[in-house]
């Protein structure tokens, strides 16, 4: 299973913006389905939620791939760091 942590700059990334990011999905079209075809967790629970608000600490898993958020630099943008 590949794990990437993920610096969330600012208070919160949506799983949508989250997924595209870090290229689980192409497309933010193509990330909302994915959500809505109960393929993604949200610290262990099945979550539906496009525009869920998840915040440092939190753990998004989904078949093959875990992403750790952790706290970045207050602003605005997103870095992925692979691990």
């Amino acid at each position: 299973m590949q794990t990437i942590d993920f610096a969330i700059r600012g208070e919160f990334i949506t799983l949508d913006r989250l997924l595209k990011a870090v290229g689980a999905a192409p497309s933010g079209g193509a990330a909302r389905l994915l959500i809505t075809e109960g393929k993604v967790q949200v610290d262990g629970l099945d979550e539906s939620r496009k525009t869920a608000k998840l915040r440092a600490g939190q753990v998004v898993g989904m078949t093959g791939l875990r992403i750790r958020l952790t706290a970045g630099p207050a602003g605005e943008g997103m870095s992925p760091q692979t691990g």
